[in-house]
């Protein structure tokens, strides 16, 4: 089993520990591995990848991770010698390795919200603009652009560019021919008639 080296300028000064010490706490393998089946049941425990010297008279001894969703895992159990007495358990967890599939850094609710704000305020800007520039194209228009009267061709009366006031005319001329439609057809009725009753 290898020691875990800790990154340069970042972790912090480890005190020193005695060979004979270091020994000891490795041999308590069964001790962790007893610990571990506390939590987990053994078939989630791997072989023994590593350890690391966590501060004096503590090491921290690692295992592998058999458990489906969490690759590059370690099982890792830290146990401590102190003076004369046989080594104890001091933690048992699951912790990452380096590369593991881990939970982005938590952000605070002020600063999520306050980037929010900010998103709409950008979004109401750019509406604004938009609306602007709306207004510009106004100025381009020429007389081609409106109705004989002077309205726009395009109003609020407009149905997908169909002028409705437009339809109504037209409705109304094919209902006056509807009508005179049926008053020659009630005069042919009456005509009719007359001829049978002469004869």
């Amino acid at each position: 089993m290898t020691s875990t080296p800790e990154d340069e300028g970042t972790a912090p000064a480890v005190p020193a520990m005695s060979a004979d010490v270091v020994a000891v706490l490795l041999d308590a393998r069964d001790l962790a591995l007893s610990a571990l089946q506390e939590i987990t049941p053994a078939s989630s425990v791997g072989e023994p990848a590593d350890y690391r010297v966590e501060g004096e008279n503590v090491l921290s001894l690692r295992f592998h991770n058999r458990l489906a969703g969490y690759p590059g895992w370690f099982w890792t159990v830290t146990l401590a010698k102190v003076d004369d007495s046989e080594p104890t358990v001091l933690e048992v967890e699951l912790l990452p390795g380096t590369g593991a599939l881990v939970a982005p850094d938590w952000v605070p609710w002020a600063v999520r919200l306050a980037e929010y704000h900010a998103a709409q305020e950008a979004l109401a800007e750019s509406e604004s603009d938009d609306d602007a520039e709306g207004l510009d194209d106004v100025d381009d228009l020429d007389a081609s652009d409106f109705d004989e009267d002077g309205s726009p061709i395009l109003h609020a009366g407009d149905v997908d560019g169909v002028d409705i006031d437009e339809l109504d005319e037209s409705d109304d001329d094919d209902s006056d021919d509807d009508d005179e439609s049926d008053d020659d057809d009630s005069d042919d009725d009456d005509s009719d008639d007359d001829e049978s009753d002469e004869e």
